[in-house]
């Protein structure tokens, strides 16, 4: 029988009161500290792994690029293949092959032998005297021979081919130089990394020979190096270098699903989306400065007597992929951090969306007036819309996880496909739409 107010409580009901009175209390007090708790250890965990999966995807495009210029014969010779036309390396190269010649050559010898060939033919004793004071002259003017005859080969398109062969052939010693070991065309000592160009001297020897200095046929077979990159630090970068070719196959796609766990445990999915590719996008932005600050500090701390000119060509030449690569990464990011942006509740992305909705619509009801009947497929359309959506954004990831060495126009045209198929889907979509004027619509039972 139901209780009236009038009735005194009995024992039991006062005592099931109370108890239920406690409850109520404990739910009040204790429930929302612990949700809060809850959400807090949950946000916490997702900015962490948000963070190291920046961290790890600046790794990764250096992993990346370290394993390219190992790996890739084609990629190492498309990085070093144009400095055989840079002006700074080419005027290096003659300075080094014209100081190797020059050295070969002995020029005493030269102006002894003319001494002897004037006497044979009677010259009076103080013009064979003057003869003999010609070794500075002559000296000069062998340095301008031979470096007009240096400079002619390595600016031709002949030194660009011997440079480019020469490079694909000793690609398979890369790896060892950066790891150290071996005495390839590329080698690692005294902590240089150095390419020989005894090719190029022999060239300057038959130009020489066909020039008329007999004597330069007297020259023996020259190995000297090139030096590519010289650091006295260059012993720890190969460690590094080797560790992260190791791993460029890997960090990627651990940076992929760290990401992704950050993202799947926060609290709110779409702002840790946004979080993410803001992250990325910061990592890549750093990376990006420190590369050009390494640059001056690199050459800062050339040896005396390198060419800064030539230095700086070489390191903008092999670190050129690696800028394209932060490029592309950091693009994806942000172009992922705005479009987890649009698709949330702020008045900007609102207002963005109706946008481009009344656009497509509009197009699409000029072209259903003009006789366009889109039928089944729009019905298709507007039942599965959401899972084209989805297809559409899982096949551009594909594309751009598995394109090779993806750059920013690849991303930058990626992109647009993905918005031109968002529209397509939009302009197909009929369920929604309204009837064209003077059909009769039939109201569902």
């Amino acid at each position: 029988m139901a209780h009236t107010g009038d009735e005194p409580l009995s024992n039991r009901e006062r005592s099931e009161l109370d108890e239920l009175r406690h409850r109520v209390g404990a739910l009040e007090s204790g429930a929302r500290p612990q949700a809060a708790r809850h959400h807090f250890f949950r946000s916490t965990g997702s900015v962490l792994l948000i963070l190291f999966a920046a961290l790890l995807s600046l790794l990764s495009v250096i992993a990346v690029w370290a394993n390219s210029i190992v790996r890739d014969t084609d990629r190492y010779v498309a990085t070093v293949g144009p400095l055989a036309s840079d002006p700074d390396v080419q005027k290096a190269v003659t300075n080094r092959v014209t100081d190797v010649v020059l050295a070969r050559i002995d020029v005493n010898a030269l102006v002894k032998q003319l001494q002897d060939a004037v006497s044979e033919k009677g010259v009076p004793p103080k013009a064979a005297q003057l003869v003999g004071n010609l070794d500075g002259p002559i000296t000069s003017g062998l340095k301008q021979l031979v470096s007009g005859t240096v400079e002619r080969v390595v600016s031709s398109s002949a030194f660009e081919k011997v440079w480019v062969d020469a490079n694909r052939r000793v690609h398979s010693s890369v790896d060892k130089a950066l790891t150290g070991d071996g005495d390839g065309a590329v080698s690692l000592k005294n902590d240089q990394v150095a390419i020989d160009v005894a090719p190029i001297v022999a060239q300057v020897k038959e130009r020489l020979v066909g020039a008329g200095l007999g004597v330069a046929a007297k020259i023996p077979d020259v190995h000297t190096d090139f030096v590519v990159v010289q650091s006295k630090d260059i012993g720890k970068i190969k460690t590094y270098m080797r560790v992260l070719e190791i791993m460029g196959s890997w960090l990627p796609l651990i940076a992929l699903l760290v990401a992704a766990a950050g993202v799947y445990t926060a609290f709110n999915r779409r702002h840790a989306l946004i979080g993410a590719g803001l992250a990325v996008f910061v990592a890549m932005l750093v990376l990006g400065i420190t590369l050009t600050v390494f640059r001056d500090v690199y050459l800062d701390h050339l040896p005396s007597g390198a060419s800064p000119a030539a230095a700086g060509a070489v390191y903008d030449a092999l670190i050129k992929f690696l800028r394209a690569g932060v490029r592309a990464l950091g693009a994806v990011a942000l172009i992922v951090a705005i479009g987890a942006f649009l698709s949330g509740p702020s008045r900007i992305a609102v207002l963005v969306r109706n946008g481009c909705r009344r656009s497509i619509g509009a197009l699409r009801d000029v072209s259903v007036s003009e006789g366009l009947r889109l039928g089944a497929v729009g019905r298709f359309v507007h039942r599965f819309k959401r899972w084209i959506g989805v297809a559409i954004l899982v096949v551009a990831a594909i594309v751009l996880f598995t394109w090779t060495y993806p750059t920013t126009m690849v991303v930058v045209w990626t992109t647009v496909i993905v918005l031109v198929g968002f529209a397509i889907r939009e302009f197909l979509d009929t369920g929604s739409a309204p009837a064209a004027p003077g059909s009769r619509t039939t109201a569902a039972p």
